[in-house]
């Protein structure tokens, strides 16, 4: 099974908002990503728009449209204002992140034993709009036992904790969880912190995981070997195992 790869563009939009202009172009660093052998980008507006923009949403699913078999994943927090836009835009994947407003990075998974009906009703809309539905998760297996009743296609794999210690004890936990996510009919996906030096050891602990989303630590990477090079190497590690 091979894993995808899906570029998280977010820091090149931040770099674009620093100077007030299209540039770095996000659409274009997305094209590149998509040439360079990525499956997919990422974006991850906040209420603030510091770096992704909410008009991002429209022209990167254009920019996917032009690349087939890529797609678009759009993550946050679905708020009234966040949802409109997304179902108006009718990406193939969006992603629910339980980030307050301001929040400088998402740092937990769902809480479904608070927040399961609202996910839920989301997970409808979403639905119904024939959005592919993801929902951001903590490795712990009570949680994931009520993922199936929100409604969702797949959970995303917090993976700040194995990132920050990756060996053998971090990663027993999400082994387990991906597990349990697969026997309950749930896609598995992964993100936060993953990089060159890390990944291939997650993935091949964890094989259920059908896309990780990368974008931090991956331009960062690029300014050292430019962002194609970057990208293939991702690829690289993901394909095939």
């Amino acid at each position: 099974m091979s894993c995808k790869l899906s570029v998280n563009l977010n820091k090149i939009a931040l770099i674009r908002n620093a100077r007030g202009r299209d540039y770095p172009s996000v659409e274009a660093f997305a094209s590149k990503a998509l040439t360079a052998g990525a499956h997919g980008v990422t974006i991850h507006p906040r209420p603030d728009q510091r770096h992704a923009r909410y008009s991002d949403i429209a022209a990167l699913r254009d920019v996917t449209r032009r690349y087939p078999g890529t797609e678009l994943n759009v993550e946050g927090y679905p708020d009234d204002t966040f949802l409109a836009q997304v179902i108006a835009a009718r990406p193939d994947q969006c992603t629910l992140v339980p980030d307050a407003p301001g929040q400088l990075t998402s740092d937990h998974g769902w809480d479904l034993t608070r927040h399961l009906d609202t996910v839920r009703d989301v997970v409808a809309r979403l639905s119904a709009a024939g959005i592919r539905t993801s929902i951001f998760m903590d490795p712990d297996p009570a949680q994931i036992a009520l993922a199936p009743a929100t409604g969702a296609d797949r959970i995303e794999l917090y993976t700040e904790a194995y990132a920050h210690a990756p060996d053998a004890l971090s990663l027993a936990p999400y082994a387990a969880a991906a597990r349990q996510a697969g026997e309950l009919g749930l896609g598995v996906n992964a993100g936060h912190d993953l990089n060159l030096d890390n990944l291939g050891a997650f993935v091949a602990a964890v094989p259920q995981v059908a896309e990780v989303s990368i974008g931090h630590a991956l331009t960062v990477e690029a300014l050292e070997f430019g962002f194609d090079e970057t990208i293939r190497r991702y690829v690289a590690i993901l394909s095939p195992r």
